[in-house]
């Protein structure tokens, strides 16, 4: 297998149900942060690119066809290059949407991951121990107030912009729907609705508690 489609979009910006549809639309399986809670393999290939010791996209990638969220997203400019015939599939919401999602689950359970999986296994503590600097630091500077995320969220969009030619780049969320996804990659459109997954609630599912804030 090689990667067909590369996510460019930070976590909570519809990577989930962006997952889903584009497992339903026969680009799967899709790689995402959700593969290294459920595979200890995962955690370790991941522990290797953030420590430098592998850029073998083949070998990470090895067994999917698609790609999005964290830690995939992190390398996207590598893989860009490594699949030069894949196409790049960026999910993007307005940023004060974004804020308000990112803030309430991906960098709450970062800040508190050391309380929330202390009784989970240890792969999925080493999630935690292992990539905070790969994703936290290289991405947002630390963990981020509000402007930092902001800033690092705007980067990352215009960055994606500007180095991904636009016949190769759809910029897309989940309430655009199946037509422009189908559209640009050059399928079917499927009878079921557009995917809907990964609310608050759904998220917080994996874990024992939500913090309060």
């Amino acid at each position: 297998m090689t990667l067909k489609v590369i996510g460019t979009g930070l976590s909570r910006t519809g990577t989930m149900s962006t997952r889903m549809a584009l497992e339903k639309l026969g680009f799967g399986p899709c790689h995402h942060m959700m593969a290294l809670f459920a595979d200890p393999d995962q955690v370790a290939i991941w522990t290797d690119v953030a420590r430098g010791k592998t850029t073998d996209w083949e070998s990470v990638f090895a067994g999917f066809t698609a790609q999005v969220d964290f830690p995939g997203g992190r390398v996207w400019q590598q893989t860009i290059e490594a699949f030069p015939e894949a196409k790049v599939l960026h999910t993007e919401r307005p940023e004060e949407v974004w804020w308000a999602s990112f803030s309430k689950t991906v960098l709450k359970v970062w800040t508190h991951h050391k309380m929330l999986t202390r009784n989970m296994p240890q792969h999925i503590q080493d999630i935690f121990a292992n990539l905070t600097p790969f994703y936290i630091d290289d991405t947002f500077g630390g963990l981020p107030d509000k402007a930092m995320a902001i800033e690092a969220y705007r980067r990352n969009n215009t960055l994606v912009r500007g180095l991904v030619p636009a016949d190769r780049l759809l910029v897309f969320t989940p309430s655009d729907g199946w037509g422009p996804l189908c559209d640009f990659l050059q399928v079917s459109v499927p009878t079921d609705p557009f995917p809907r997954s990964n609310a608050r609630d759904e998220f917080w599912s994996n874990f024992e508690e939500e913090p309060a804030d």
